[in-house]
């Protein structure tokens, strides 16, 4: 394989759930598609004369006093909700839902209305380092395809769905699929458009399906859900137990709990993301596992509208793989900085607790707590084993998405004035880092964005 790029840089990275790697003025060989062919570290004896060999050549890049991260990976985000972000968080889950996001949804019938959104949208995350986006869609073929293109023609790697919701009962008259035949119908379509458009995209663009949540399916869409991923290999995203009303609507509605309505209907699986799960229990747990599903985090969105916290160390204990979402706009912030920070935040309320007329030790959920390095693991290599791709290490055979921060950018310095130490320096970035600190994004090797 023929080498595009050699990169001379400081990087940080995450193999194990919170254990972090530091490497200085390392030697990074990319490939022309895209992929990390070879890292040399700086006390390799072949470093001095690979770095005279290659530095004066057109390939060489020094990012000299940067830090590269990897790219930030984004299960859960409600593309059309963009526009209200930050909007009525304060109201009930059904009022937000009813007199906000469902006529905004509405709107995507608009296709330049779609197009300008989204636009926005990704460019705005891309400038947040998020390399790797999962989107919900909305129930319209040709908007959901448009943000799809975007993603592209801007270098994001997007995983998009066509929402289905299509029951009649459960859904507004203004807004739901006409019908579950053509829920169906146009799910098929919109995958094989997908398929069709990616592959003349080089970092990647994959076709979600995407119940919305099993409360707005009929029992028909669900199932006939399941088959098409299974035919067409696909990815799965939906809600699983996120809210004390979706969770107990499932049981009432099925008499199971919801994870095992979406095993039923073959909507867990190795290419499963499943939204928020603050609900279940260590059954539902096992079946994560054992299917090989992952879980979203959405810390922001869980403070809002979930009525629990994930507890995300007894899943990980039970061997469920969990990456983060921002859960746009059901959490207001378009960066998954934000979302690792407020893991570690509401991790300290679970493990604490929050009721102060109890005893300090009745209170909490005891070794619920995530270090801000555990939550840096579940931005980046979680992300890269939900997806089931070589993402979020700097590591040969992975894939090249990276972020450069600016320390020293002169709007906001971060300042170590107490040593070095490479856990200082990253719980700095990642505590105290704004985009403006984010210079530049590259994306299966290629820059994507520069400031």
């Amino acid at each position: 394989m023929t080498i595009k790029n050699i990169f001379k840089a400081s990087f940080f990275h995450s193999s194990n759930y919170g254990e972090i790697e530091f490497e200085k003025n390392a030697l990074i060989f990319v490939s022309e598609n895209g992929i990390i062919e070879q890292v040399i570290k700086n006390n390799n004896p072949e470093y001095k004369i690979l770095l005279e060999k290659y530095s004066k050549t057109e390939k060489f890049y020094s990012f000299g006093d940067k830090i590269l991260l990897p790219g930030f990976i984004d299960l859960h985000i409600h593309a059309p909700q963009w526009p209200q972000a930050g909007l009525a968080l304060d109201d009930e889950l059904s009022h937000w839902l009813n007199n906000f996001t469902f006529p905004l949804e509405v709107k995507y019938e608009n296709l330049e209305f779609a197009h300008e959104v989204y636009t926005d949208l990704v460019k705005t995350l891309l400038s947040n380092g998020t390399t790797s986006a999962m989107y919900f869609g909305t129930i319209h073929n040709e908007a959901t395809l448009e943000l799809a293109k975007i993603c592209a023609e801007l270098g994001q790697r997007g995983f998009v769905g066509k929402v289905v919701m299509d029951d009649k009962n459960m859904n507004p008259e203004f807004y739901r699929d006409s019908s579950t035949d053509s829920a169906i119908t146009n799910t098929e379509k919109f995958i094989k458009d997908i398929k069709t458009l990616g592959k003349n995209v080089p970092q990647g663009i994959y076709p979600v399906v995407t119940p919305r949540f099993v409360p707005s399916c009929t029992n028909k869409a669900l199932n006939e859900l399941g088959k098409l991923a299974k035919k067409y290999n696909t990815y799965i995203q939906s809600h699983c137990s996120e809210s004390d009303w979706e969770h107990n609507f499932v049981k009432d509605r099925f008499k199971k709990r919801d994870t095992e309505v979406l095993n039923s209907f073959g909507l867990l699986g190795e290419k499963s993301i499943m939204a928020h799960c603050n609900f279940i229990n260590k059954d539902d747990g096992e079946i994560f596992s054992k299917t090989h599903s992952s879980v979203c985090h959405c810390p922001i969105s869980n403070s809002y509208f979930a009525n629990a916290t994930l507890p995300v160390n007894y899943l990980k204990n039970q061997g469920v793989n969990i990456g983060l979402g921002t859960d746009i706009s059901g959490g207001f912030s378009p960066s998954l900085y934000d979302n690792i920070k407020h893991t570690v935040i509401s991790s300290r309320m679970l493990n604490d607790g929050v009721n102060n007329n109890l005893l300090a030790n009745e209170r909490g959920v005891k070794n619920s707590k995530v270090s801000i390095f555990e939550a840096f693991y579940l931005a980046t290599t979680g992300g890269g084993i939900a997806l089931k791709l070589p993402l979020g290490l700097f590591k040969e055979g992975y894939i090249c998405d990276f972020q450069v921060i600016d320390t020293q950018f002169s709007s906001n310095e971060l300042k170590n004035y107490l040593t070095n130490e490479k856990d200082n320096l990253l719980q700095r970035i990642l505590y105290l880092s704004s985009k403006e600190n984010i210079r530049e994004v590259w994306i299966q090797g290629k820059r994507v964005l520069k400031k």
